[in-house]
C-alpha cells in the first residue's frame, strides 16, 4: 500500500509528534508497505533525502516567508488553512508519489483538503490536540481548561493569546477550514477518548477510531553508557522531568512544589525552553536543553521516577510510555489521556485536585517506602514488556456518543511477536464493506507495537 504522510515538522525537530510520525513511517516500510513523508521545509535541511526506506519531501509554505508570524525560528507552524505554496507543492508530491492513503497530523492537513478528490486517495488524521476545534491547540482559555468551543469565546482567548491581529484570523479561519475538515476526512484516529470528547467528533457525527500512541519494541535496544551527554545527569538517584519547559506541562507548578519541599534528590529537566526558568530555579535543580532520543531514554533508566506535571489537557503522554518502558514508576497529572496511561499505586501514581503537587503530597511520595517503588516499577515492567498475552483491562465499546463506562468489555487477547493479526487494509475494507461493530481497546498503549497504531482495529463480524 502507497501512503503518504503529511506532517509540519519531522526528525531532527524533536517532539513527541515528530517521534509518532517518524517511527510509524519505518515500521510500516518495515512491513512492506511505500511510504513518504512530506513535511515543512526548514533552514539547513534537505528539499529530499531518504531514511530507512522512507522518502522525506521537505515542501517551502507562502506562511513560511512572513518569518515575524512565528516566535521560533526553528518551529514555523503550517496555517489552519490551504498554504498556496505548501498546496501547490503537495501537489507535485502526490504525482510523484501516488498515494492510495493520505494520513495527516496536524495542520498541513488543510493544505491538501482541495485536493484530495483530484488525488483519488483516502484520507485519515491522527489528532494528536485539539486544533480541530482549538485555536491555541491547548484546549486552555484564559489560563483554565476550556469547557468547550463558542465563537466569540475563542475569538476572545485566541486574541488574547496570539494578539488581535494574529488571534482573530487565525479562529475565524479554524471554524471555517475545521467544518470542511470533518466533511472531508475518511476517518479521525484520536490519541485517546480525551482528544474524542474534547474535540466533540460524535457530537458532529464524524468518523473515528481511537488508536493511542506507540513505543518501538527497540526502543531501548540501542542504549549506551558512552554517550558523553549522559556524564551531565547527576550520579545518585534523581527525578526527572522529560518535555517543553512550559507552564502548560507543568514545569512552573514543579519548580515551586520543588523548592518548597527541600528535597535532597536532584531534579533534572530535559526539553526545548520554551520559557527562561533560570531565574527561579531552586537548588540541585539542572537544566538539559534538547538531547536526542537515545540520550532521553537513557536518562529515563537511570531515574528515580518520573514526573510528567501537566496542566493543560493532555492528549496522550508519550513521555509517561516512554518512562514506563524503562521501568521508571511515574508521577502524572490526572488530566487527558494521562490517566488512560497511568494506572494510579500500579504503573505509577495519578495526582489530581488544585493541590495535587503540593510539597506535602509529593514528599510523603517521595519518602514511601522503597519496596513500595520497586513494586511500582515492577508493574511497569511487566504490563508494557509482556509482549505475549496483552490484557485489555478497559477495552471500550462505544455504542454511539454515550459517554458512560457501562458499556465496555473486558477483552484478552493472545498473540506471538510473529504473528501480524492486524492489516492497515482493515481500516478502508471495513469503511467501504459495510459499517460494522469495531472493538477499540482505548488502552492500546499497553501494546509496545505498531499493532497500537494502524493495526488496533478489531472487527467483530
Amino acid at each position: 500500500m502507497r501512503i503518504l504522510m503529511l506532517a509540519q515538522f519531522y526528525p531532527p525537530t524533536i517532539g513527541g509528534e515528530e517521534r509518532h510520525v517518524h517511527d510509524l513511517s519505518i515500521e510500516l516500510v518495515a512491513r512492506g508497505h511505500d511510504v513518504a513523508v512530506a513535511t515543512l521545509w526548514h533552514e539547513g535541511m534537505p528539499e529530499f533525502e531518504c531514511d530507512q526506506g522512507v522518502r522525506i519531501h521537505r515542501i517551502r509554505g507562502s506562511m513560511q516567508r512572513l518569518s515575524a508570524l512565528f516566535s521560533e525560528k526553528g518551529r514555523q507552524h503550517s496555517p489552519p488553512f490551504p498554504d498556496p505554496e505548501a498546496l501547490w507543492a503537495l501537489r507535485r508530491v502526490i504525482m510523484c508519489e501516488r498515494p492510495d492513503i493520505v494520513h495527516a497530523h496536524n495542520w498541513i492537513v488543510h493544505s491538501f483538503t482541495p485536493l484530495k478528490a483530484w488525488s483519488k486517495a483516502r484520507l485519515v488524521v491522527t489528532l494528536h490536540d485539539t486544533s480541530l476545534i482549538c485555536a491555541q491547540k491547548r484546549f486552555m482559555c484564559h489560563g483554565a481548561l476550556c469547557d468547550g468551543p463558542g465563537f466569540l469565546k475563542c475569538l476572545g482567548c485566541a486574541a488574547d493569546h496570539y494578539g488581535a491581529a494574529k488571534g482573530v484570523p487565525t479562529t475565524l479561519a479554524n471554524w471555517i477550514w475545521g467544518k470542511i475538515e470533518r466533511q472531508t476526512v475518511d476517518m479521525f484516529l484520536p490519541v485517546s477518548q480525551a482528544m474524542v470528547e474534547a474535540t466533540q467528533l460524535a457530537k458532529h457525527g464524524a468518523p473515528y477510531r481511537v488508536i493511542p500512541n506507540f513505543v518501538p519494541n527497540d526502543v531501548g535496544g540501542s542504549l549506551s553508557d558512552a554517550d558523553p551527554l549522559l556524564a551531565e545527569l547527576p550520579e545518585d538517584n534523581y527525578l526527572l522531568f522529560v518535555g517543553d519547559l512550559t507552564r502548560d506541562k507543568g514545569v512552573e507548578v514543579l519548580l515551586q512544589a520543588y523548592a518548597e519541599m527541600g528535597s535532597q534528590i536532584p531534579l533534572v529537566l530535559i526539553g526545548r525552553p520554551v520559557f527562561d526558568f533560570s531565574a527561579n530555579l531552586p537548588p540541585n535543580v539542572l537544566i538539559l536543553p534538547n538531547w536526542p532520543h537515545n540520550a532521553v531514554m537513557s536518562a529515563w533508566s537511570r531515574c528515580f521516577i518520573a514526573l510528567v506535571p501537566s496542566t493543560c489537557l493532555e492528549s496522550f503522554g508519550i513521555v509517561a510510555l516512554e518512562a514506563m518502558t524503562m521501568g521508571r514508576p511515574v508521577v502524572a497529572s490526572r488530566i487527558g489521556g494521562l490517566s488512560d496511561i497511568v494506572v494510579d499505586d500500579e504503573t505509577g501514581f495519578i495526582r489530581h485536585g488544585e493541590n495535587a503537587w503540593v510539597p506535602w503530597q509529593s514528599r510523603e511520595l517521595l519518602n514511601s517506602r522503597p519496596r513500595r517503588w520497586c513494586h511500582v516499577s515492577s508493574k511497569s515492567i511487566k504490563r508494557y514488556c509482556n509482549r505475549d498475552v496483552h490484557t485489555f483491562t478497559r477495552a471500550s465499546i462505544r455504542m454511539g456518543p454515550n459517554k458512560s463506562r457501562k458499556g465496555r468489555k473486558t477483552l484478552a487477547i493472545i498473540t506471538t511477536r510473529s504473528k501480524l493479526y492486524f492489516d492497515i487494509s482493515i481500516l478502508f475494507d471495513t469503511m467501504v464493506r459495510t459499517e460494522i461493530l469495531v472493538c477499540i481497546e482505548q488502552n492500546l498503549c499497553n501494546m509496545l507495537t505498531i499493532r497500537r497504531s494502524y493495526h488496533a482495529l478489531l472487527p467483530i463480524l
